[in-house]
């Protein structure tokens, strides 16, 4: 039986200013670079990149920024890449004066993600760019900085049609930051720490330092002190652990030294779900005789290992993965990183019982592992969605050649220290399965994962069966299937040594509070009037309801678990109404993706409005789906929750069929409409939810009473409302923080004079807000919306809406947030913001 281990732990290598406990003088800086830029979309008739361009005219603006989001939509643009304007050439300028104390220093910028093809200038002279658009990077500005003097800073991104299948965002949609440095100092990316012995008593902290020289020849030191961190990432009580003070070093100019060193930290605290204790290493460079560099990088102490017999174990415990796949764009968000907006998807999954997400497909930001890390998820990142053979004409397949190995490597470069990855993905259903020598290029990637990180497997989203009996198997340490939840069995009893999991699974469809009718288990069946059945039945072709794939897993107990498509919805890839025919690729056989194609190269006659995904548990607004609340009562079997779909307001089918669908963690429960019982039903083996297929709708009250072990666990009603009458609001958060970037979600329900959410509801609501304070989008989770993110009015959809209000900088106070309908009178919300 093959066990992977993955014993380093860690959390991201930050480069920060020298603690009080180090150095009163700060030999490192680490800034924010995202303020007070100057943009245009389009080539400018003039050199953007020369310093004495006039750029007073272009528009002011903070990073990170997606300039797609903005809009607007229009039918005819691609329903699978969002119907936004996410292509194209844009122009990102910063004026900034470099002190003369920067003589000397070396100087960098990182960037943490630009889409796409970036190219970066300082001062009319070309520094360096990436390609990759999820991809981090560093760029040295210091042989054209002007220490004493204004510079310009120029980046270039260049987005290409056809080179995504999803909705990439565009520009620069990540943080930027501004780094010094002494000429000695530790590398890019340079600390590696990693765990090898763990026992109750201690544990042995091995840490790895690469130096860089960018000065003369000198001799070098390094040491090393671990101190706790707390639940927010802030530095802790005494010294834990002080290594010895490393031999001196010579480090040669223009050339890289890496030194290494262990200590042990007595009674570790283990990071695990429950409760994520971090760690930082605090590294001390000397040269000289003088302090010349210090980094803080974060990690934890854990073991995890996959077991081919019984999935996934952490610090010796087996947990069951719970994932989920998630996009990296926010919503109405679009792709600009904003951390509150991860947090809140974060803090909403876990209420789902969700403990692990897989980055699809790409790398994340580095705040989403940072928050990971804090929160207690695991994570599976992933690299690529294509190798060299495309699946759209300007993918990554056009980067593979020249970029894989540099993209791969600056990936787990990044990312090892993150106690939160406990696995690498080379790979989602890329073409190359199904080719003699595909296995070879799986051999490749794993190796070169391998020799950055050996602490943790690797491995890839296989959507062919043959995948797993060709040699891919072989290539990679755990083997993920997408969407094969009767290939678990025959895959253990082939090769009962490799662990395997659902890489990708379920993929169902349905739209928030639309219910088709006659209810048919046909997954086929549900999609009607460019929305889908919210009864969790209706999947894709390649798909499943989630039943199935519970069925699968069960059957299946030596599965590490399964990662969902998706936790949330999100832009692009509006399957079943997609205007391309990119998703026959999902068919494995030749014939069967001939006629997809066909049939879907047919639909792109038709003006579908769709613009964003029906796969999400979470719609794109963030509001629950009832799906949410069948996972729900698998992955939090404890929570005594009862939830009954569909809603009761059909005045149109009085006496008609109108099943009745219950999501519970209980085992047992008894349907009662208007106080009439209609019969008791007790969970099966393979039932993970209760019917009651035959109920014909009369105006009045639902009622669920539920059981468990024979006693009373939980109950949900669901009622006829009245008609829309006013409206309610409520925060997500109602106490911010004065920085810019806070930001408050705020939901407006249409309800009845009772305070019910009218469900069928569509009125038109307009938003205001006063106070230090803005509003910078709103959305309803309706799929086929085409009104525009920033707009300040907006219908609710199915009763719901939402608002996303954001603090301004350095500007404290009370706000108010009002929503307006006609006929429905306004609703307020206070919030407040401290700096």
């Amino acid at each position: 039986m093959r066990t992977v281990s993955l014993l380093a732990l860690t959390g991201a290598a930050v480069a920060a200013v020298l603690p009080a406990h180090a150095a009163e003088q700060a030999v490192r800086e680490r800034a924010s670079f995202n303020a007070d830029w100057r943009f245009l979309k389009g080539e400018p008739a003039e050199g953007a990149a020369s310093p004495s361009l006039d750029d007073k005219a272009w528009r002011k603006l903070n990073l990170p920024h997606d300039f797609g989001i903005e809009g607007p939509f229009r039918q005819e643009y691609d329903g699978e890449t969002g119907k936004l304007p996410w292509w194209g050439v844009a122009w990102y300028r910063k004026h900034f004066t470099s002190p003369a104390s920067d003589a000397g220093k070396r100087v960098y910028l990182d960037i943490d993600g630009a889409m796409s093809h970036a190219t970066v200038w300082l001062n009319g002279k070309q520094v360096g760019g990436w390609p990759y658009g999820y991809a981090s990077f560093r760029v040295d500005l210091t042989p054209h900085l002007k220490p004493g003097a204004e510079n310009v800073v120029a980046i270039r991104v260049d987005n290409p049609q056809e080179s995504s299948r999803w909705y990439p965002g565009g520009g620069v949609y990540r943080n930027v930051w501004l780094v010094k440095t002494s000429p000695l100092h530790v590398a890019h990316n340079g600390t590696y720490v990693t765990t090898p012995i763990i026992k109750k008593e201690s544990a042995t902290v091995n840490v790895q330092v690469t130096l860089d020289n960018n000065g003369g020849d000198t001799a070098a030191q390094v040491s090393t002190a671990i101190y706790a961190l707390d639940a927010a990432g802030r530095q802790t009580g005494p010294v834990l652990a002080q290594s010895e003070v490393s031999p001196l070093t010579k480090v040669k100019a223009g050339r890289q030294s890496l030194l290494a060193q262990s200590l042990e930290v007595t009674q570790p605290k283990l990071w695990s779900l429950r409760d994520p204790q971090r760690y930082v290493a605090v590294t001390t460079v000397t040269g000289e005789g003088k302090v010349v560099d210090e980094v803080e990088t974060p990690f934890g102490i854990r073991t995890a290992v996959f077991e081919a017999a019984r999935g996934f174990v952490l610090n010796g415990e087996h947990v069951p993965i719970q994932g989920v796949c998630l996009h990296h764009d926010l919503g109405a968000l679009g792709t600009a990183l904003n951390v509150r907006a991860l947090e809140r998807q974060f803090e909403i999954l876990r209420d789902m019982g969700v403990n692990a997400i897989r980055t699809t497909h790409n790398p994340p930001a580095p705040e989403m592992l940072e928050l990971a890390d804090r929160m207690g998820f695991l994570i599976v990142e992933e690299a690529f969605d294509a190798w060299r053979v495309s699946k759209v004409p300007k993918d990554y397949g056009t980067l593979y050649d020249e970029w894989h190995e540099k993209d791969l490597r600056s990936m787990v470069k990044r990312d090892r220290n993150h106690p939160s990855v406990i696995m690498w993905s080379i790979g989602n259903e890329i073409m190359e399965q199904g080719e003699p020598e595909g296995w070879r290029v799986a051999a490749h990637l794993a190796d070169i994962v391998r020799s950055e990180d050996r602490t943790r497997p690797t491995t890839g989203g296989f959507n062919h069966i043959i995948s797993g009996y060709n040699g891919f198997q072989t290539a990679v340490d755990v083997v993920g299937f997408n969407y094969k939840p009767l290939e678990y069995a025959k895959f253990h009893r082939s090769s009962p040594h490799i662990p395997v999991y659902g890489s990708e699974t379920a993929s169902t469809v349905s739209s928030r509070g639309e219910y088709f009718f006659p209810v048919s288990d046909d997954k086929k069946e549900g999609a009607v009037n460019f929305q889908v059945s919210s009864y969790d039945l209706t999947a894709p072709p390649w798909a499943w309801s989630p039943d199935v794939e519970f069925r699968g897993l069960d059957a299946s107990p030596y599965a590490a678990g399964e990662f969902v498509w998706t936790g949330f919805d999100y832009l692009g890839e509006p399957t079943p109404y997609n205007s391309d025919s990119t998703n026959a690729l999902n068919f494995t056989d030749p014939a069967a993706r001939e006629r997809a194609a066909k049939e879907l190269a047919a639909m792109k006659k038709v003006q579908m409005p769709s613009r964003s995904s029906y796969f999400g548990i979470v719609d794109l607004a963030g509001f629950r789906k009832d799906r949410f609340y069948l996972y729900q009562a698998r992955w939090r079997p404890e929570l005594p929750m009862a939830h009954l779909l569909p809603h009761w307001n059909w005045p149109e089918r009085v006496g008609q069929v109108t099943p009745v669908h219950l999501y519970t963690s209980g085992d047992e429960a008894e349907l009662f409409v208007n106080g009439q019982s209609q019969g008791r039903k007790k969970r099966g083996p393979n039932d993970y939810r209760l019917r009651w297929d035959d109920v014909k709708y009369q105006p009045g009250t639902v009622r669920a009473v539920v059981y468990k072990q024979g006693k009373p666990w939980a109950e949900d009603t669901v009622q006829t409302t009245g008609a829309p009458a006013r409206l309610s609001l409520t925060a997500d958060r109602k106490a911010l923080a004065a920085d810019g970037k806070d930001l408050s979600f705020v939901t407006v329900a249409v309800t009845d004079r009772q305070g019910r959410m009218v469900p069928r509801s569509s009125n038109k609501v307009r938003f205001s807000v006063t106070g230090p304070a803005e509003l910078v989008a709103t959305d309803n989770g309706d799929a086929t919306s085409h009104v525009s993110f920033q707009s300040l009015e907006r219908a609710v959809y199915n009763g719901l809406a939402l608002a996303i209000v954001r603090t301004r900088p350095g500007q404290g106070g009370a706000i108010t947030v009002t929503a307006t309908s006609e006929g429905l009178g306004s609703a307020k919300v206070s919030l407040s913001s401290k700096p």
